[in-house]
């Protein structure tokens, strides 16, 4: 049995629903909604329980492996990643994690994976970004901050304790149950206000978007098959994986995709590309398919009308 913590969020739901479909019964940790998303309800008794919980409450986190047999942790949960005050975010995350390793040591788990982030890479110039590039000593924002020493610690512990650590390098994720809008990349906003009749609004804190810019982009149903392959696997050579569909996605190509899936849609971005933006960069998922066999099941021309039923049906 499986403990995802945050497993009632977009990734660890459907984290959740790959290792269902892999026979892996699963405990999810929720801190607040313990309802279950309609793709994870009605599986037969004992094969998904959620589990309240606030992740840095350490006595409550152990009292879980009272209850259910876990034989490993997949750690998504965090905290709000706008909070103003670093100090206080980094302290909530460093908590939540240290708890969950605290976990998996007590419970002899067989493996352990934390997500990380495709934002470690930053001011790493080799493409694409591959798993055993030098990192630099910089994070643009507190959040990759915390992952690069999330990584440190979660790999210190595991090789004192014998287990499997596995750091999750994710890439850019989008799709079901993720947030409507981004600070960080413009798909999310252009395809649901398209959905809703809305003009996207692309003003600051959101980065600009011109049609001939590229990125890493990673279906959020292809990134939770992903880490459930990881977490079954019965070796693994590395214990970093880039999480992701391993090619460069163009805007052009999502904006084409959205004007398909969506009637009447005419989104359009200016032509040419960024000014202030740095090279296209994506990530390199070599490892993660040699090590699993996983192979992406979503391109953008499957993954936007995918996501345009799931807005539709799902309405704000």
């Amino acid at each position: 049995m499986i403990l995802i913590t945050g497993g009632l969020g977009s990734i660890g739901s459907h984290t959740a629903r790959a290792l269902l479909d892999l026979g892996e019964p699963v405990v999810l940790t929720a801190h607040r909604s313990t309802r279950l998303p309609e793709f994870l309800a009605g599986e037969p008794g004992g094969r998904v329980v959620v589990e309240p919980l606030d992740t840095t409450n350490e006595a409550a986190f152990l009292d879980i492996g009272k209850r259910h047999q876990i034989t490993g942790i997949v750690h998504l949960a965090g905290g709000r990643y706008d909070l103003p005050d670093p100090v206080e975010y980094l302290r909530a995350e460093t908590l939540g994690l240290l708890t969950a390793l605290k976990g998996a040591t007590a419970w002899d788990v067989r493996r352990f994976s934390v997500a990380s982030s495709i934002g470690v890479y930053a001011g790493v110039d080799e493409v694409p970004w591959r798993e055993d590039a030098p990192l630099p000593a910089v994070a643009p924002h507190q959040i990759h901050a915390f992952k690069k020493t999330a990584e440190l610690f979660a790999t210190l512990t595991g090789d004192g304790a014998a287990f499997d650590a596995v750091c999750l390098r994710i890439g850019t994720v989008w799709g079901p149950l993720g947030l409507p809008d981004s600070p960080f990349f413009a798909l999310p906003r252009l395809l649901s206000a398209a959905v809703w009749g809305e003009e996207p609004d692309l003003t600051p804190p959101r980065p600009p978007a011109y049609a001939d810019d590229g990125g890493d982009l990673c279906y959020v149903k292809d990134c939770g098959r992903a880490i459930a392959l990881l977490m079954l696997a019965e070796r693994l050579n590395h214990g970093t994986y880039n999480v992701s569909t391993g090619r460069l996605v163009w805007n052009s190509e999502v904006v084409a995709a959205i004007n398909a899936a969506v009637p009447g849609a005419n989104v359009a971005l200016p032509e040419g590309r960024d000014p202030h933006r740095p090279p296209d960069n994506y990530l390199d998922t070599t490892r993660l398919r040699e090590d699993t066999g996983f192979r992406p099941e979503y391109d953008v021309e499957r993954a936007v009308p995918d996501y345009v039923g799931w807005l539709t049906s799902n309405p704000r």
